[in-house]
């Protein structure tokens, strides 16, 4: 074949994917557009996931599933997805977005950093790219992590929204992240989070000391059934607890930290002001 693009399966999670797929493909005798009709997706994007240039999603594994009958099986692309998340993401993590997913309510409060859910795309990358310098993941992973993150966000956006509350530490929008422009763009993009119908944005403010309750990122979800897990994490690990005598007293915990925090109005305000630190 001319062109042909060749990958090590060990040089990454996403080129060990690729070559799997392109492997799978060819032992059933099938070019990139036959394959891409039985997967419902275009031979480009075959290509672009063969050759890892683009990494796979969890839509695009279920339809591979589904084209080589792999589907629930321990050859599942899915399952090899979800490994691949594992290896650039917290213990923990993974299953805790299984559960956002679905949840009818999401609490979270932040510190340091603009929480995974409201990030812009371009502040996204500013943070993953930094670890990517600093040698805590691979570039490849850096993509993976952006790539999940969008997935996240957007499995947001369904008839039903859940109820969004954040508070956030004020280090969230006053320590720069990425330059200028992208800070400015990052927090344009939480007062519009504050005009949405199903959120509420609070800050809380240096200024309550001792009063703040969380000294840790902490995310709490109301499932449908009305039951409330909890998920923290440290730098080095996250844990999700189901257990009500451990859950409830954060959920509490929560509530005080609100009580304390700034109104939405007074949020918007102070991340007007600034923004207006930034040109």
């Amino acid at each position: 074949m001319v062109n042909r693009k060749e990958l090590n399966p060990e040089s990454s999670p996403r080129a060990a994917y690729g070559a799997r797929l392109r492997r799978w493909r060819e032992d059933r005798g099938w070019n990139q557009e036959e394959f891409a009709a039985a997967a419902a997706c275009s031979s480009q994007h075959i290509s672009a996931v063969e050759t890892g240039r683009k990494p796979p999603t969890l839509p695009f594994c279920r339809k591979v599933d589904l084209a080589f009958g792999t589907a629930n099986s321990v050859d599942s692309f899915e399952r090899e997805w979800h490994e691949m998340r594992r290896g650039s993401l917290l213990e923990g993590f993974p299953e805790y977005v299984a559960h956002e997913g679905r949840a009818s309510e999401i609490r979270v409060f932040e510190i340091g950093i603009v929480p995974g859910l409201l990030q812009t795309p371009d502040y996204a990358w500013v943070l993953a790219n930094s670890a990517v310098k600093r040698g805590a993941i691979t570039p490849e992973q850096a993509d993976e992590r952006v790539s999940f993150l969008a997935e996240r966000q957007a499995a947001l956006l369904r008839a039903q929204p859940p109820m969004l509350f954040v508070t956030m530490d004020e280090s969230c929008i006053r320590r720069p992240v990425g330059g200028a422009a992208v800070m400015d763009a990052q927090l344009a993009r939480l007062v519009e989070f504050a005009e949405l119908p199903n959120s509420l944005l609070q800050v809380a403010p240096y200024g309550i000391g001792e009063r703040r309750t969380f000294d840790l990122p902490v995310y709490l979800l109301t499932l449908p059934d009305r039951s409330v897990v909890s998920y923290a994490e440290s730098q080095a690990q996250g844990h999700l607890d189901r257990v009500s005598a451990s859950v409830l007293p954060m959920l509490t915990a929560y509530h005080q930290l609100q009580a304390e925090a700034l109104s939405q109005a007074d949020t918007v305000a102070m991340i007007t002001e600034v923004r207006k630190g930034t040109p």
